[in-house]
């Protein structure tokens, strides 16, 4: 039986992936600050560790044979912890021989981002989260090339779906549904990549099951949904059973509050991702894994709001409300 490291396991993403991974008879380890990750089955090993502290990171991987990194600090705090953080991540995988897999974003193409984003575009980071993206990415991958540590890096959209909140889905377009409000950030009518948590957890167990064919760093896509406002609108629509008003994100608010705000001003920095058609092709991925996780959008989103308890979801055919 292998075993897999899941840092930040109460993470949105991380919490998926131990999950997903303790489901395919993995041994897991799920790895927090506090040594509790919560939600997770009974017999996923927990344990405790600062990212912040080498020693402490490569103690608490002891005995994995892969290292899921989901550390993401908070926008305010990326300059100062992500690329200390990688650093350790590294030098854990290193000491324990172990694979590495990374979630990556697309903050890494800017402005310049677009429909159809292959893994080999071009990277061209117009905000500091992109260009910090940009330079942890290029240290994993020369360990890679160094024989020090093989990686296998994810790209994904925004994230949705599970009960760990904290993304656009949750904090934003869907908090407001029990009033009867579906709040988006941009105009309705572009295409924006999503990705369902439990799909994109499920594509890193397949990508760890295929990593003794891949070259010491790989990069994949992962195409998840390419949602229009329209279309996200009409699926919540569908999931809570009734017509829901359109409310819109009140941007010039925020960059004026983003004056007195660290945090308002990193979140209008990526304003830009919601006025800017992308989506990303999963081409690569399904050439390697062949069937590549994919929950039905109509699926993903009453279950994504079920989860999170953000509306009485009504059940396809008609029936009592999904419970709570």
């Amino acid at each position: 039986m292998q075993t897999i490291a899941v840092l930040g396991a109460n993470g949105r993403l991380a919490s998926q992936v131990a999950k997903a991974f303790h489901s395919a008879r993995y041994h897991v380890i799920a790895i927090t600050r506090s040594g509790n990750a919560d939600g997770l089955p009974a017999q996923i090993e927990q344990r405790a560790a600062d990212a912040m502290d080498s020693q402490a990171l490569t103690a608490a991987t002891q005995g994995a044979d892969i290292i899921f990194n989901g550390l993401n600090p908070t926008y305010t705090q990326w300059r100062r912890f992500v690329l200390p953080m990688g650093e350790n991540v590294l030098a854990a995988a290193k000491a324990h021989g172990a694979l590495h897999l990374f979630p990556g974003n697309v903050y890494n193409y800017g402005h310049q981002v677009q429909t159809g984003m292959r893994p080999d575009a071009p990277q061209a980071a117009t905000t500091s989260k992109g260009r910090i993206r940009i330079a942890l990415e290029q240290r994993f991958k020369r360990e890679a090339e160094r024989g020090n540590v093989q990686t296998v890096l994810l790209r994904a959209g925004d994230f949705f779906g599970g009960p760990v909140t904290g993304s656009w889905f949750d904090l934003s377009i869907a908090a407001k549904i029990r009033n009867g409000t579906f709040t988006y950030p941009g105009p309705m009518e572009l295409p924006h990549s999503w990705a369902y948590t439990p799909d994109l957890a499920g594509a890193f167990v397949a990508l760890a099951g295929r990593a003794d064919a891949l070259a010491p760093f790989e990069a994949f896509h992962f195409a998840g949904h390419t949602l229009t406002g329209v279309d996200l609108l009409a699926l919540c629509e569908n999931a809570a059973g009734r017509p829901l008003k359109r409310a819109g994100v009140p941007w010039p608010l925020l960059r004026a509050a983003g004056l007195f705000s660290p945090m308002m001003r990193h979140v209008c920095e990526m304003s830009y991702l919601w006025n800017t058609p992308h989506s990303l092709d999963g081409g690569k991925l399904k050439a390697l894994i062949e069937t590549v996780p994919h929950t039905a959008a109509a699926a993903a989103v009453s279950t994504a709001l079920s989860e999170l308890e953000l509306c009485d979801v009504v059940q396809p055919d008609g029936a009592a409300p999904a419970a709570a």
